[in-house]
């Protein structure tokens, strides 16, 4: 992880600093309120400020005042309810603002949840820092056989070494022309918004970026998913552990409902019921497509 100086001074300040508060706070969050967690080789994830609670989804379901119930019981069952019913707005009282460091690909990736605001570091005023993602070697896989967008089995071997070896002098050679390009030293320096097209995607890049809880939880589903890209779904895990802590009740019926849980189609539901009747049931008379069919069979095991 690379946190700068003055980066560093900026969050030990923030976190000697205490101000007293009328507004709710949650004690799981306020934890973790300007640490920076590393991710990958050289990035990080930290809370930069956050607002609401459980209590402010209960409260917002029910426009109560004050601290609305005080049965966490009772509180936990009503947010199990929004989640299991896809009531979304409650949850959408509760926002986070995050500092994230990351490479530039997974940030293409990353931005394509347009639910968010987000302010990113500029290359068109200031310059990069020469630090790239490369993967470790247990990430350096072939491609999938069986899924476009997937990883297949582990580089070995010459083959790993030799990849590793074009990742690391390419992502330098490119910065130290970036430089070039740059330095006033003799000549008049290439503007800053052009020398940047020269950059890798592997170089980082910065942003704040914040959200609400019902739209974090749409991009964790997706993010933390198993199927997700490693590189990015380190970041959704590390966001995890932190909604964990900010909103347990929360974040325990989006595990249960959302992340452990599976969606069957109408087809689908008529084949589990059909089965428990004790009919055999096959992909022809399922009525689904062969690959509807083989996601229905891995998803129940069969």
């Amino acid at each position: 992880m690379s946190i700068t100086p003055e980066q560093q001074a900026e969050i030990e300040a923030a976190r000697a600093e205490t101000r007293p508060t009328l507004r709710a706070t949650a004690p799981g969050m306020e934890q973790h309120l300007y640490k920076a967690v590393p991710v990958l080789d050289h990035g990080f994830v930290r809370v930069v400020d956050y607002m609401g609670d459980d209590a402010a989804i209960v409260q917002a379901a029910r426009v109560s005042y004050g601290q609305g119930t005080k049965k966490a019981r009772d509180d936990a069952g009503l947010i199990r309810y929004l989640m299991r019913h896809w009531h979304s707005t409650p949850f959408e009282m509760c926002e986070l603002k995050l500092h994230v460091k990351l490479p530039v690909f997974v940030a293409r990736q990353w931005i394509r949840h347009r639910t968010a605001n987000v302010n990113e570091y500029s290359a068109r005023y200031s310059i990069l820092d020469r630090e790239f993602y490369i993967p470790a070697p247990e990430q350096l896989a072939a491609q999938s056989t069986s899924n476009n967008q997937g990883r297949g089995a582990v580089l070995e071997g010459e083959e790993a070494a030799r990849v590793l070896e074009m990742l690391k002098s390419d992502a330098n050679r490119s910065y130290d022309h970036y430089e070039g390009m740059l330095s006033q030293e003799g000549q008049q320096g290439l503007a800053r918004e052009l020398a940047r097209m020269n950059l890798p995607a592997n170089i980082y890049t910065q942003w704040y970026w914040k959200v609400d809880l019902h739209n974090l939880f749409h991009f964790l589903r997706l993010r933390a998913d198993a199927h997700a890209q490693y590189e990015i779904r380190v970041y959704a895990d590390a966001i995890c552990a932190m909604v964990a802590d900010w909103v347990p009740a929360a974040y325990a019926a989006f595990e249960d409902y959302r992340l452990e849980a599976a969606q069957l189609s109408g087809r689908g539901l008529d084949a589990v019921r059909r089965m428990i009747r004790g009919e055999e049931v096959t992909q022809e008379t399922s009525g689904m497509s062969k690959g509807e069919w083989r996601e229905f069979v891995a998803l129940l095991q069969l």
